[in-house]
């Protein structure tokens, strides 16, 4: 069962026995089992009563809060981690300028890599293909040698820029997708990756809590305040190969269409998915978890979705000193 989605506007989930009752209006939706459940996400006007929340803080079931579509909220954890050596372990590498940078420097290499399979996959489609590889070839080199965490951003945020005009090349013009742009999404693209990234970020917070790490210590990403960096930076080399393959199929496979999305106007005019686009996103994510990729630490093939804890675990290990480097997940 892994993670269940409750997304039915009204919804109350209790419990029953070893097990969750989702009802709207009296009526029973469905029926929860504890026993292979992992994650909780609940989407938008949702109520969990409290003895069906002091069940799965008991379980250490993680529960997930979002907005209807898909802004992170919060989640519901027993602990953030009893593991106080290790944090104490994190922070002091988090004060190494030498190896916050090493170790920033091979996420980037990492993502500039995969980013460059997810394009070659597809670069008859793109004619712009080789110039866009090329150049993002010269910025992972870059990225290895970099001197200092501001130059490394450079060389990532120019890789970037590189890697969304090529992807620009496979989308209808519908969709109006002309860079890559944050809060909010001017276009459907914009608004159908920051629903994924937002879906990738509360599975990677939640494999790091699990090992014992804190999410808001990082290497790459700069410290501020509500900003998981640690979680941002083990997302990076996992973005092109979660989120933007999942996005090109939904298009290429015309599972979505920007009609789909709503136009939300105001102080800040946004683009937000609709209740179709949700269902759909939510499908394809799951789907792209149960993927099978090589993992070394998994003695062999392993899903997407294990290998967030493995890559976890894998910081946790270079974090201890048992390893001498993290090691990124990098796709062939």
């Amino acid at each position: 069962m892994g993670t269940v989605y409750v997304r039915e506007q009204g919804a109350v989930i209790r419990r029953d026995g070893e097990r969750l009752r989702v009802t709207l209006e009296h009526k029973e939706l469905s029926a929860i089992p504890l026993v292979h459940l992992s994650q909780l996400a609940l989407i938008g006007n949702v109520q969990l009563t409290t003895p069906a929340a002091a069940l799965l803080l008991e379980r250490d079931i993680d529960v997930v809060y979002m907005s209807t579509y898909g802004k992170f909220r919060g989640r519901l954890v027993r602990n953030e981690s009893k593991m106080a050596q290790l944090r104490h372990q994190q922070m002091r590498i988090a004060s190494d300028v030498s190896k916050m940078l090493a170790t920033a420097s091979a996420i980037v290499e990492a993502k500039v890599a995969n980013q460059r399979v997810v394009l070659q996959r597809r670069a008859e489609r793109v004619s712009g293909a080789q110039r866009a590889l090329s150049g993002m070839m010269a910025m992972g080199r870059q990225a290895v040698t970099s001197t200092s965490l501001d130059s490394l951003r450079g060389f990532e945020g120019k890789a970037a820029a590189f890697y969304f005009e090529a992807l620009r090349e496979l989308l209808p013009e519908a969709w109006g997708f002309t860079k890559r742009a944050y809060h909010p999404p001017p276009d459907p693209a914009n608004a159908l990756l920051s629903f994924g990234y937002t879906l990738l970020l509360k599975d990677v917070s939640a494999a790091i809590q699990m090992v014992g790490l804190d999410p808001y210590f990082g290497f790459f990403h700069v410290l501020g305040y509500d900003r998981p960096a640690l979680a941002l930076d083990l997302m990076e080399e996992l973005r092109p190969v979660i989120v933007d393959s999942m996005f090109l199929d939904i298009v290429t496979n015309k599972q979505l269409s920007p009609q789909n999305f709503q136009r939300r106007t105001g102080p800040e005019p946004r683009v937000e998915l609709g209740e179709n686009g949700v269902r759909v996103v939510l499908e394809a994510y799951e789907q792209r978890l149960q993927t099978l990729v090589v993992h070394p630490l998994a003695g062999g093939r392993t899903t997407y979705r294990q290998a967030f804890e493995l890559q976890a675990r894998q910081m946790a290990r270079f974090i201890r000193g048992e390893d001498p480097a993290y090691q990124p997940l990098r796709i062939k």
